[in-house]
């Protein structure tokens, strides 16, 4: 392959018209045919540029439209770092040759634009530009349109069952009215002073339940009502006490909402307490005739047994 490539050079050195040169570069230059780019000597013979960025300048001026040639995408591409990329866009930049500037999308995002001008003198001398930034589609024939047939309507999607909706209870729905303090048959004194003692000696068993005169005054038909229903005074003192919210902020509200709506049962009379007589059952019996059983007081014959007694006599 060496020696093939070398004749190939041999022959295109010969076909160069004139003397070669003593020393330096010779070109062969050949025609491109595709895949090629136009740089002009200014940027690649530019004597303020560095090597690195007249590389970078000739890259970017052979990218089509549209390609990302940021510092990441640039790192990615080359063995070049970061720091000598950025140093190499910025002499671009100081030159002419490249225009980062910040624009709005329709849609309201801001997004960094990259210009890349070939030619930085002829631009700022008011130079015509030649738009390059899209490729020119090639002219085609007009084609005759073929009738396409409609297509077939799509099936109705049948509705699935929608879930039964969640209730969820409103911050603004009206509460449920609050039951009311009960109250005694009669509110006997005696009734009331043992009351009234009660509900003020709460505060000894749970400090929490300290009770105004006023609450207590308030409250006393409600522990009444308890007492009348034979509710021991332990009892009404663990139903009031046990489980309180720490702190309670409103002792005599959990006071009266307990009364209300743990009140027990009035107690049952001794009628009630009395078992149900039953009616007495009538025992089984066995015919004495035809071995059937029936119900009755005394033995004997059955129904059909007597029957036929009767019928014989």
């Amino acid at each position: 392959m060496d020696t093939q490539h070398d004749i190939a050079l041999t022959r295109a050195l010969t076909g160069i018209p004139g003397p070669l040169p003593p020393s330096g570069v010779i070109h062969v230059a050949i025609p491109h045919a595709s895949r090629f780019t136009i740089v002009g000597n200014h940027l690649a013979q530019h004597d303020g540029l560095s090597l690195t960025a007249i590389g970078i300048g000739v890259h970017i001026q052979s990218l089509p439209a549209g390609s990302q040639v940021g510092i990441k995408a640039l790192t990615a591409r080359f063995a070049e770092g970061e720091t000598t990329i950025a140093a190499a866009l910025r002499e671009l930049e100081t030159h002419g040759y490249l225009h980062r500037t910040r624009a709005r999308l329709a849609n309201g995002r801001m997004v960094t634009r990259t210009v890349f001008c070939n030619q930085p003198g002829a631009l700022l001398r008011g130079g015509a530009m030649v738009p390059v930034a899209v490729a020119a589609k090639p002219v085609m024939a007009p084609v005759m349109p073929v009738p396409v047939p409609p297509p077939a309507p799509e099936p109705t999607p049948v509705p699935e069952e929608a879930p039964p909706p969640v209730r969820v209870p409103s911050r603004i729905a009206p509460k449920p009215p609050r039951r009311p303090l009960p109250q005694p048959h009669e509110l006997t004194p005696e009734l009331h002073r043992a009351a009234s003692a009660l509900l003020a000696d709460l505060r000894r068993h749970a400090p929490e339940l300290v009770l105004s005169e006023d609450d207590v005054e308030e409250l006393a038909p409600g522990a009444a009502a308890w007492l009348e229903r034979g509710a021991h005074p332990d009892a009404i003192r663990h139903a009031l006490t046990t489980e309180l919210p720490q702190p309670p902020k409103y002792p005599a509200k959990i006071v009266r909402h307990r009364l209300a709506v743990l009140l027990p049962p009035p107690l049952p009379g001794v009628q009630e307490l009395t078992p149900v007589r039953r009616a007495p059952v009538t025992p089984f019996q066995t015919c004495e005739g035809c071995d059937r059983a029936f119900r009755s007081p005394d033995p004997g014959h059955c129904r059909d047994c007597r029957a036929q007694y009767w019928e014989a006599a």
